[in-house]
């Protein structure tokens, strides 16, 4: 599992490449909320959300042709790493991937193949292709690389008592619990996932990875297995795991673009739907990070 000692290298590599995202309060939230939000902005990034830092990242260390799957933001995040390091890179969406989605990753010049009706189907898919396989969680790698954004926000906002991160893959919440384990102790940290693809939240309270259904239409919380790496993280610090509804996330959407001129897809507004719903595990300052901003055609009509 990676240290602070990769997050501080990954954080020289990121640098090169990406300027820190703003992060700060909107007194309209605050109000909604109930106490202070900080709001870190990852759907500033030119991908539109914080995976590309972990892309960055791993490719950085890798001389070969790339094989990944992903429903969206995974997929750009790597197609635009291969970009810049000159390498080739493949990546397998289910076919009902959103048409926007997939024309983001072909511009970028990565090959995309439409396989299957879900995740794992994509990921069975992926294995058969030639070349370096990358998992969405299991790299170390990525979660060194996503890392960075935590402590982009800690140095910025020390005083944070609380941070509530949204949990797919669990690559996110793995680095928020290991920067804040090593530069903020005293603040807790909350994963939430939708209610309707919980794999990785009860493979967290299960202590072992299990697969379940996966019927969410949040396309970054959008798993139906947990991921190994990032759950030995997350069992060992990760303070509470909630789930919320997609019409919560939803509407918590509605009020970041209202009270906070932020466009936010759905994974990018969970946390501020855990925020909204469970209020009593939350400190004076809180911490939320909008981790991307690719919301579809359906999601901007909702």
């Amino acid at each position: 599992m990676p240290t602070m000692r990769d997050v501080l290298m990954a954080r020289r590599i990121v640098a090169a490449h990406l300027p820190p995202t703003p992060s700060w309060s909107y007194p309209l939230l605050d109000e909604a909320v109930g106490r202070r939000l900080v709001v870190k902005h990852e759907n500033a990034q030119p991908t539109g959300a914080f995976k590309v830092r972990g892309a960055l990242n791993l490719l950085a260390t890798l001389d070969e042709d790339i094989v990944t799957y992903s429903t969206g933001n995974h997929a750009r995040a790597i197609a635009y790493a291969a970009r810049e390091y000159g390498r080739h890179a493949t990546i397998v969406m289910p076919e009902h991937a959103a048409p926007l989605k997939v024309r983001a990753v072909e511009a970028l010049g990565a090959k995309v193949v439409l396989h299957g009706v879900n995740m794992a189907d994509a990921e069975a898919h992926a294995q058969t292709l030639p070349g370096r396989l990358v998992s969405p969680g299991d790299e170390p790698a990525l979660i060194a690389g996503v890392a960075t954004l935590y402590l982009e926000l800690f140095e910025r906002h020390p005083d944070l008592d609380t941070l509530v991160v949204p949990v797919g893959s669990g690559t996110g919440a793995a680095a928020a619990c290991l920067v804040a384990a090593a530069v903020a102790p005293h603040c807790r940290v909350i994963g939430v996932q939708s209610a309707a693809a919980p794999a990785a939240h009860d493979s967290w309270r299960a202590g072992a990875c299990v697969q379940r259904g996966n019927h969410t239409r949040v396309d970054g919380l959008a798993t139906g297995r947990g991921f190994a790496g990032p759950q030995e993280i997350l069992r060992a610090r990760l303070h509470d795991f909630v789930l919320v509804g997609d019409d919560e996330i939803d509407a918590a959407r509605g009020v970041l673009a209202r009270l906070a001129g932020t466009q936010a897809e759905g994974a990018g507004a969970a946390g501020l739907a855990a925020a909204r719903q469970r209020p009593d595990l939350l400190g004076a300052t809180v911490g939320v990070v909008v981790t991307g901003a690719n919301a579809t055609e359906l999601e901007l009509a909702r």
